[in-house]
């Protein structure tokens, strides 16, 4: 395993176990969000974010964090496994309100300069409505790229596990 994916949703534990499997095996570790947002959470011209993907994967070696589902088919092919946290809804709620509670209005190290943690409307939103408008779009990009292998993740215990039998 020379290049490894994350995906799944927010609160899941995508960044932590990122920096976990990235110390582990000795890779460089890539978290898309430090790329795509620009301060105040502007993100980044749609047009150039396709080749700064590109760009990105086109290392050897990598643990990269992040859905983004429109460079899914970019990323996808270049990985070695993907890991799929596919944790539920309440999970990932309550890991991304738990996440605020210790890191509010402070930039974590896993995100772009000027954007504070935050948890809004919006956020909430998108997680609530995660499995039903998110899921099926990465469910259907693994589909598209079957050479890809998968891990599936559904717990914390379990991702724990997975980390430590590697």
């Amino acid at each position: 395993m020379k290049r490894i994916l994350i995906l799944g949703p927010g609160g899941a534990g995508k960044s932590t176990l990122a920096k976990k499997l990235a110390g582990k095996l000795d890779l460089p570790l890539i978290h898309l969000d430090q790329h795509y947002w620009q301060p105040d959470w502007t993100p980044m011209d749609e047009d150039r974010w396709p080749d700064v993907v590109a760009d990105l994967t086109a290392g050897d070696r990598w643990v990269m964090d992040g859905n983004f589902g429109g460079t899914l088919d970019l990323r996808l092919p270049r990985a070695d496994l993907t890991v799929f946290l596919d944790v539920g809804r309440w999970q990932s709620l309550w890991g991304a309100f738990t996440r605020v509670l210790k890191q509010s209005g402070q930039v974590r190290s896993d995100m772009a300069p000027g954007c504070p943690e935050r948890f809004d409307a919006e956020f909430f939103i998108w997680l609530w409505n995660f499995p039903r408008d998110t899921r099926p779009i990465l469910e259907e990009a693994l589909a598209r790229h079957p050479q890809t292998p998968v891990v599936r993740l559904s717990s914390r215990r379990a991702i724990r596990h997975w980390l430590d039998t590697l």
